[in-house]
C-alpha cells in the first residue's frame, strides 16, 4: 500500500486540496496544528461574543460550490450562503454614500441617486466592460495553473486584455469610463486587496472590482465566516480524507527520490509520497522544508502587501440601519494609498472597513447585543515602525474617527475589545506581519509568483495565498485545487 498524500494545514487551501484528492480516490491525511479547521479563517469566543478572526468578505460563491461539488456534494446541503444587500455601503468624506446592490438596473438606480442619469448610463456601459475583462482574465490567468512561462504568455488572452485596457493603470482605466470621483473610488479601492495602489496596479485588477461589485458578496447564514471551513472539513471527511487536529508538523523530509514523509512535534513520523504545504510560504521554506528545497522566486527581495489594524467590539446594543459591510473612504484617496503602498507609512486619513455581521449571524452575540469589526489598512512589519508606541495612537485615532462617523463611544461602551495588529499577525507565523501575503505587482504575479511545486524536491507542493493564483478566499480555494491536480498528475 502506497503512502498517503499529506496536506499540512487545514485552512481553506488545505481543505480544498484534501477534497479534490479524496474525491479522486487518493488516500490523504490533513495535519493541523490547532484543534479546529480554518487556519486564518478561524473563530474566537470572548465574553459571550463570537468573532471571525480572518476574512470577512466572501465573493465568488461558485468557487465554493465547485470545491464542494468536486466530491459530488451540493453546497446547500452543507452551507447556506446568502447574498448581502447591499454588498457594500460606501461612505465618502463629503457625507454622501453609495449602496452597491445586486442587479444591474438596481445598481444603476443607486448610481443615479448619487451622481445623476448620465453617470448611471456610463456605469452600465462600464459594468459590461468589467464583465468582458473578467471573461478574458479569469479563465486564462486566475483559474489555471502557472507551471511554465508559456502559461503566462498567452497571445490571444493578452491581446484581448490589452484591447480592454488591462495593461493601463487601474485608476486611469476606470476614469475613462466613469466621470464622478466617487464612482471611480468605489471601483478602484479593491486594488488594496492585492496589496497595491489603484494608481500603480494594472487594469487587469478590475477583475477584482467585478468580483466585488458585480458578481456579489455573500455571507453564511449561521456560524459566520468560520462556517465555511467547517463545512469544507465535513465534505473532506465524507470524501474519505483523514483530518488530524493538534498535529503540528515540524519538518518535511526528503531523500534522493523526493518527498519521503513529515515529522511531527510529537515525535511521530508519517510516510508520504507527496506533501502539500499550506503554511506561510517564506516561513515554510525557512523552517519546515528540507535543505534541498529552493525556489528562485523566493531568493529575490520579496514585497509584502500592507497589513491591517483590526479592532473587534462586543457591544451591548444593536446598530439600526447599519449595513453588513460599510467602507468609509478617506479624504486624500491618492495620498493615503501612496503613503501606505509606496512609503510603508501609516495612512494619514485611512479608509476603514466596518463589518456588522450580527443581523445575518444572530448567534454571534447575546440577544440585543452585536459584534462590530473595524479594519484599518496599515504598514506591515518590514518598515521598522515602533508598534509599542504606535498602537495606542492608532487606537485613539480610530475611536475618535468612529465617533465622528456616528458609531458612538465604542471604547467606553463595548463589553469586549479585541485588537490584532501587524506584530500580532507576525506572531501567528505570517511573514511581514500581514495576512495578505506577497503583493501582486507584476514580478510577483502568475508565473512570477512562488511556484506551486518545489522545483528541487519532487513531490513537494504548495497552496495558499503565497502561491498562484494569490490572495483572497476564492483564490486560495483554487490554489488548493491546483495543488491537488499537480499531485494527481504525477
Amino acid at each position: 500500500m502506497s503512502p498517503p498524500a499529506v496536506v499540512v494545514g487545514a485552512g481553506l487551501a488545505g481543505l480544498s486540496s484534501a477534497i479534490h484528492l479524496a474525491a479522486a480516490g487518493r488516500d490523504v491525511v490533513v495535519l493541523e496544528a490547532t484543534e479546529a479547521p480554518g487556519g486564518l479563517c478561524g473563530s474566537v469566543t470572548a465574553g459571550g461574543y463570537r468573532f471571525d478572526t480572518g476574512p470577512t468578505v466572501l465573493t465568488m460563491p461558485e468557487v465554493v460550490a465547485a470545491t464542494v461539488g468536486a466530491a459530488g456534494e451540493e453546497l446547500d446541503d452543507w452551507l447556506e450562503l446568502a447574498p448581502l444587500n447591499p454588498y457594500y455601503r460606501i461612505g465618502f468624506h463629503d457625507g454622501s454614500h453609495l449602496d452597491v446592490v445586486p442587479g444591474a438596473e438596481r445598481m444603476a438606480a443607486s448610481v443615479e441617486r448619487l451622481a445623476g442619469p448620465g453617470e448611471a448610463a456610463r456605469y452600465l456601459a462600464f459594468r459590461a466592460h468589467l464583465r468582458r475583462m473578467y471573461e478574458a482574465g479569469w479563465p486564462a490567468f486566475v483559474d489555471r495553473d502557472q507551471r511554465r512561462l508559456g502559461d503566462l504568455v498567452q497571445p490571444l488572452a493578452l491581446a484581448r486584455l490589452a484591447a480592454l485596457g488591462g495593461f493601463r493603470r487601474l485608476h486611469s482605466l476606470v476614469a475613462t469610463h466613469l466621470s464622478d470621483w466617487r464612482l471611480r473610488r468605489a471601483h478602484t479601492f479593491q486594488a488594496l486587496y492585492v496589496g497595491l495602489s489603484p494608481f500603480d496596479a494594472l487594469g487587469i485588477y478590475a477583475v477584482v472590482s467585478y468580483m466585488d461589485t458585480v458578481a456579489g458578496v455573500v455571507f453564511p447564514r449561521r456560524g459566520g465566516m468560520h462556517a465555511l471551513p467547517q463545512a469544507l472539513a465535513g465534505v473532506a471527511e465524507k470524501a474519505g480524507a483523514e483530518l488530524r487536529f493538534g498535529a503540528r508538523v515540524e519538518g518535511v523530509e526528503a531523500g534522493a527520490a523526493g518527498v519521503s514523509g513529515v515529522r511531527l512535534a510529537s515525535g511521530e513520523r508519517l510516510a508520504a509520497r507527496e506533501v502539500i504545504v499550506t503554511a506561510d510560504l517564506p516561513r515554510a521554506y525557512a523552517e519546515l522544508l528540507p535543505p534541498a528545497a529552493h525556489d528562485w522566486r523566493l531568493r529575490r527581495r520579496l514585497r509584502f502587501a500592507p497589513s491591517c489594524y483590526l479592532v473587534q467590539f462586543g457591544l451591548p446594543r444593536r446598530l439600526d440601519g447599519q449595513a453588513h459591510h460599510t467602507l468609509h473612504l478617506g479624504r486624500d484617496y491618492k495620498g493615503d494609498f501612496e503613503a501606505l503602498t509606496r512609503r510603508g507609512q501609516v495612512q494619514p486619513d485611512p479608509s476603514l472597513l466596518v463589518t456588522y455581521p450580527t443581523p445575518e449571524d444572530p448567534d454571534s452575540a447575546p440577544p440585543g447585543h452585536a459584534t462590530l469589526s473595524v479594519l484599518e489598512p496599515t504598514a506591515n512589519t518590514t518598515h521598522g515602525h515602533d508598534w509599542a508606541a504606535l498602537r495606542p495612537l492608532l487606537r485613539e485615532r480610530l475611536l475618535a474617527r468612529l465617533a465622528r462617523l456616528g458609531y458612538g463611544d465604542l471604547g467606553a461602551d463595548s463589553e469586549v475589545e479585541r485588537v490584532t495588529d501587524p506584530p500580532a499577525w507576525a506572531a501567528m507565523g505570517l511573514s511581514g506581519g500581514t495576512p495578505f501575503s506577497l503583493d501582486h505587482r507584476l514580478s510577483q504575479t502568475a508565473w512570477f509568483r512562488p511556484s506551486g511545486a518545489c522545483p528541487t524536491v519532487p513531490g513537494l507542493f504548495f497552496a495558499g495565498a503565497g502561491t498562484v493564483p494569490g490572495v483572497g478566499v476564492p483564490m486560495v480555494l483554487i490554489s488548493g485545487r491546483l495543488a491537488a491536480e499537480r499531485v494527481l498528475a504525477r
